[in-house]
């Protein structure tokens, strides 16, 4: 029998103030048995740092969500969808293979992918050279340890406060406070 994905509930207040963003977010996350409690986090983070997007890209009038996540590997961990179906936003967590990027990079407007383990560096070096020409694609860094602070604030209901402020997240809860500043590999 299958184990099946543990259900996060997050309510996120974003206050982005260099995008002039703020908005309430009531969220469901699906964690699949095998993701970690930091790779879910770093999903909500990716999730609020680019929340001020759907404004930008469809004019409020899309959604923002999460994707099918592990189980489905077409489908981006985090998205903006415009309302014709069309993925304007394709957001990846972890280390994907050139492959996943380019069919990314096809499907959609624009692609960021945020790796953020130990190994992330060994990988980048990998995959640099054959991501390159991938105009639309951003690599955005989280720093394993930040990651790590990241999963100590999950809780099957969280109450979340995100504040951006030159391009620094600071993520807050009952559980304590994570500082996240995203280094732009490219």
């Amino acid at each position: 029998m299958a184990i099946k994905s543990t259900i996060f509930k997050a309510n996120l207040s974003i206050a982005d103030i260099d995008h002039n963003y703020y908005a309430d977010h009531n969220l469901t996350l699906a964690r699949h048995p095998s993701e970690t409690d930091e790779r879910m986090m770093v999903r909500l983070v990716a999730l609020a740092l680019n929340a001020w997007q759907l404004q930008a890209l469809c004019n409020g009038d899309g959604t923002l969500g999460f994707g099918i996540g592990l189980s489905d590997p077409d489908d981006p961990d985090v998205h903006i969808t415009d309302y014709t179906g069309q993925k304007r936003l394709w957001i990846e967590v972890g280390q994907p293979e050139e492959k996943p990027i380019a069919k990314a990079c096809n499907k959609s407007d624009h692609v960021l992918v945020y790796p953020f383990n130990h190994a992330a560096h060994v990988w980048w070096k990998g995959i640099e050279g054959k991501v390159n020409r991938q105009g639309k694609l951003e690599v955005l860094y989280i720093d394993s340890d930040v990651a790590q602070q990241l999963g100590s604030l999950a809780e099957r209901s969280m109450q979340l406060q995100a504040t951006i402020q030159e391009g620094q997240l600071t993520l807050s809860s009952n559980l304590g406070m994570v500082v996240v500043e995203p280094t732009r590999w490219k």
